[in-house]
């Protein structure tokens, strides 16, 4: 299946001085990486790459994405626009030579095949790891809890199980 961000690089093209890559996509895959995020939109998202040959052979790629994206407030459940900006580290290596170290310390790893990188899913994929599993937008405010225990939603429950 081809991912809805696809740039796919030949990764012989990494020479020894190492090579910059720009991942910038259409409004078409904007919206279809939105629907994989099931987010209400992806209104941005560039990606620059810098390549470079590691002394194990793999490829080191570090990289900053931007994005714009619409999420939905977890507080007031209304849509708001946010930016995302990070920078990143993976380690890229060929199908079957993953490394087995479950050092969380350790560089992530994208996985090439038939000696293919593909650098849109590479940006979608850290997109997909930055943006907060708990969207909330940037005036949304709690509402008040009143200090009163008998106030709670539970508080009848509660006199019912101490009668018991």
């Amino acid at each position: 299946m081809i991912p809805e961000l696809h740039r796919p690089l030949a990764v012989d093209r990494v020479g020894p001085t190492g090579l910059d890559v720009m991942v910038e996509a259409s409004a078409a895959e904007c919206a279809a990486i939105a629907q994989r995020m099931n987010l209400p939109a992806v209104l941005a998202l560039t990606c620059r790459f810098h390549l470079e040959r590691d002394t194990s052979g793999s490829l080191l790629a570090f990289g900053r994405f931007a994005a714009r994206v619409v999420q939905t407030c977890v507080v007031s459940l209304e849509d708001f626009t946010a930016t995302v900006e990070e920078g990143f580290a993976v380690r890229c290596v060929p199908d079957g030579e993953e490394s087995d170290d479950a050092d969380p310390d350790a560089l992530d790893e994208i996985v090439y095949t038939d000696g293919m990188l593909d650098l849109g899913e590479a940006a979608a994929e850290q997109l997909a790891l930055a943006l907060d599993p708990y969207p909330r937008a940037p005036d949304a405010v709690l509402p008040d809890v009143p200090d009163d225990p008998e106030a709670q939603p539970f508080a009848s429950l509660e006199a019912l199980r101490r009668r018991n």
